[in-house]
């Protein structure tokens, strides 16, 4: 929420330091240093580059009745050209890291929800007809007192009020300048090694920006705990926001010391701050170097128990990070980047091409390749139209992933032969996503085979052996019946964002319930270990591919479960690497064992804390 005089109240803002003393002509400037909200750690010296976006000119207006029709239409209008321009910036999202995308893309489908037919557009269009006011005024009125309804809620999190009441206003904000035709912040100028300074970023705004161009991130609103301040963190930006008196001292051109970690922005930095930063940024250049010199030293504990490590691939474009992250393959290659951003469905022989692409590319390093997991709750214009799908009042627990494939057996024929026409290419593994019976991986199988055989017949190269059919481990039904699926599948990829997220039932997109999403819970923790367990009996491989695998800190206990496969982004590599070699397997299982006698997750939770701590000592 805004006050009079602009400032958020998300968060205290810390008192600006004295302007400093105008320059002598011909001087070099003062230094002006400036204090904010710490929101996204790294050290960054650079030139100023603003960003102030003009605002939209939307005065109060009131109408004649004979208006309201016109005015109506010119709301359904803007609605529609605001999700148009919502789903344009979701296609942005394949080319973020995962951290990002997860971040964003429940709040892009809630933006379009919200411009749909909702309580926000169906308040507007009353407030247009009743109170005879324009389309942008009635936006605004309405944005207004939705926000304040959200914001006068009980509760203790008052951060995820705050961000509920944010995304309305941003909706407004997007219909209003939509309304006014005024044009939005435009970032394709940024040159590169910029620190990008404004007002204020919205989260759309932070999905536009370019990690290996813009070096860092000073605005004058926002907080830590904002969407935007989740995403510049996720995208691994150095930012600094909540920096009061910035716009009106920062101008284009400026030279200008950042430091996340600490919340300050020095302007016209003079010789001692420089040289404080250069010795930060020569700290962090050796722990770059120390990392990369883990690369080509393997991922094996103390007393010789080798882990693999693998990487995550949301599109190619991510090829060359998990070659320098030192990957010892893919261990989810995630295939929604061929169905996005088109009008058509991939055929055969695109798909052919793009994973051929791939596994050049990795030469002989294992690949798993997770076919199509969609629901209805993705924005796939191609399938929406080519494969219509009952979105349900709720699409996670609809027709989504395998259920979807089986029902639509053409999609799935068609990807398994795509994959095993290249399979002689390298070490190709596939994975069925969204599993929940037994029964779903053998009516796969069945189909796998039958296109297997389909393919001998035309002539195709096959290997003699197919590649190994697995089952992602993502709902506790799956866990529950690990015994059984693992006689159908060949290995177990364990997907622990979605087990967390159906275990516990909360969605960690929902502000009220977010705080309940925590991996940690015994629940989790005892279906993980109930299926690794049945794996393990079969002799059968089983990995972690969820967000647990590339936390440095959950490494022990993940071990000490009996893991010896984790797949996680490509940057978290290096510090999970070096978190396996300072481990031994017989302390990891110990500390499992104690984690998993506990009932409440935040014992868990500390145990983990004070585990971590004890290794960092040695």
């Amino acid at each position: 929420m805004k006050t009079e005089a602009g400032k958020s109240e998300a968060e205290p803002r810390p008192e600006p330091k004295p302007e400093a003393k105008p320059a002598r002509r011909g001087a070099k400037p003062a230094e002006q240093r400036l204090s904010g909200i710490p929101v996204s750690p790294g050290i960054v010296i650079g030139t100023i580059y603003d960003t102030t976006e003009a605002p939209a000119e939307a005065p109060r207006r009131e109408i004649t009745a004979d208006a309201v029709e016109l005015e109506r239409t010119k709301l359904q209008d803007a609605a529609a050209l605001s999700r148009k321009q919502v789903s344009k910036l979701k296609t942005r999202l394949t080319v973020l890291p995962e951290e990002a995308q997860e971040e964003l893309e429940p709040l892009l489908d809630a933006y379009i929800l919200m411009l749909g037919n909702s309580r926000l557009l169906r308040g507007a269009r009353k407030r247009i007809g009743e109170e005879l006011l324009s389309a942008e005024t009635a936006v605004q009125d309405e944005a207004e007192a939705i926000a304040q309804a959200i914001l006068a809620a009980k509760g203790d999190d008052k951060a995820g009020l705050n961000r509920r009441a944010g995304e309305v206003r941003e909706i407004a904000r997007r219909l209003t300048r939509n309304l006014t035709a005024t044009p939005f912040r435009s970032l394709k100028g940024v040159p590169a090694g910029a620190i990008v300074v404004a007002d204020e970023l919205t989260p759309a705004d932070a999905a536009l920006l370019e990690p290996g161009k813009i070096a860092a991130v000073a605005t004058e609103e926002g907080g830590a705990d904002g969407h935007t301040a989740i995403m510049l963190r996720a995208l691994g930006i150095p930012a600094v926001l909540g920096c009061h008196g910035l716009t009106a001292a920062a101008r284009r051109g400026d030279m200008a010391m950042l430091d996340g970690g600490a919340g300050i922005v020095a302007l016209h930095p003079d010789a001692a701050t420089l040289t404080r930063a250069k010795a930060g940024l020569a700290a962090q250049a050796k722990e770059r170097a120390r990392l990369g010199k883990l690369k080509t030293l393997p991922a094996e504990t103390l007393d010789g128990q080798a882990v693999e490590l693998q990487a995550n691939l949301e599109i190619p474009a991510e090829l060359p990070l998990i070659a320098e992250a030192g990957a010892q393959g893919i261990g989810l290659l995630r295939t929604e980047f061929l169905f996005m951003n088109r009008e058509d469905l991939p055929d055969e022989d695109a798909q052919v091409e793009a994973y051929r692409g791939i596994l050049e590319a990795m030469g002989q390093d294992p690949v798993t390749i997770r076919v199509l997991d969609w629901g209805g709750e993705k924005d796939m214009e191609a399938l929406a139209e080519g494969v219509p799908v009952p979105t349900g009042p709720n699409p996670a627990l609809g027709l989504r992933g395998l259920r979807l494939l089986l029902k639509r057996p053409a999609l799935l024929e068609e990807q398994f032969a795509a994959i095993l026409r290249v399979a002689h290419l390298g070490q190709v593994r596939i994975l069925l996503p969204m599993v929940t019976v037994p029964s779903e991986v053998a009516q796969a199988r069945e189909i796998y085979e039958r296109v297997a055989r389909r393919l001998r017949r035309r002539g195709e190269s096959l290997p003699e052996k197919l590649p190994p059919l697995g089952a992602m481990i993502e709902t506790p039904g799956a866990a529950l019946a690990a015994d059984a699926i693992a006689l159908e599948a060949d290995f177990f990829a364990i997907g622990t964002n979605d087990l967390t997220m159906y275990t516990l039932a909360v969605d960690r997109a929902e502000i009220d319930v977010a705080h309940l999403y925590d991996p940690l819970h015994p629940a989790v923790l005892r279906l993980m270990q109930f299926a690794t367990e049945a794996a393990l009996r079969l002799r059968m491989p089983v990995s972690v591919c969820g967000e647990m695998a590339g936390n440095p800190k959950l490494v022990p206990l993940l071990l000490g479960l009996g893991l010896r496969s984790l797949s996680m982004n490509a940057s978290s590599i290096p510090r999970v690497k070096q978190a396996v070699r300072s481990l031994d397997i017989d302390d990891c299982a110990r500390f499992a064992r104690r984690v998993m006698e506990q009932s409440d997750p935040k014992r868990i939770a500390e145990l983990v804390e004070e585990f971590a701590a004890r290794t960092n000592e040695k």
